[in-house]
C-alpha cells in the first residue's frame, strides 16, 4: 500500500518538471525606444518631449512599451525600473511572449547599438 502513493508522486514529478521547465523561455535582447501603449510610435502631446509624454500616458491607462524597427512590444515589468528609461534608446533583455516583452533588465544603449 505504501508504494501506491510514493509511485504517484514520482510520475507526477516526472510529468511537471518538463512543463515548469517550458515555461522558462531563453532571454533575448531586443534594442528599441521606451514609449507607451497610447502613442506608440508617434507621441501625440503638443509641447511636450516624449519621455514626458511617455510618462503622462502611464500614469494613465497605458503602458510602457518598446518601440522597433518593425514592431512595438508591451514592457511587462517593473514600472519603477522602466520609467526612468522613457524616451530613451535602450537595450531590453527579455523573454518575448506575443506582443509583449517579460523584462529581465533594461539598460540604455549605446551609441554602437543599431536600431
Amino acid at each position: 500500500m505504501r508504494k501506491t502513493p510514493l509511485f504517484a508522486l514520482a510520475v507526477l514529478s516526472i510529468t511537471l518538471v518538463p512543463t515548469v521547465h517550458a515555461g522558462h523561455g531563453s532571454d533575448n535582447t531586443i534594442d528599441g525606444v521606451v514609449s507607451d501603449t497610447m502613442c506608440g510610435r508617434t507621441h501625440m502631446s503638443p509641447g511636450k518631449t516624449d519621455a514626458q509624454c511617455v510618462q503622462e500616458c502611464t500614469k494613465g491607462n497605458a503602458s510602457y512599451a518598446l518601440v522597433t524597427n518593425a514592431k512595438v512590444f508591451t514592457l511587462e515589468g517593473k514600472p519603477l525600473s522602466i520609467a526612468p528609461f522613457a524616451g530613451k534608446r535602450v537595450q531590453v533583455v527579455g523573454n518575448l511572449k506575443g506582443n509583449s516583452i517579460i523584462v529581465t533588465s533594461i539598460r540604455e544603449a549605446t551609441r554602437d547599438t543599431k536600431m
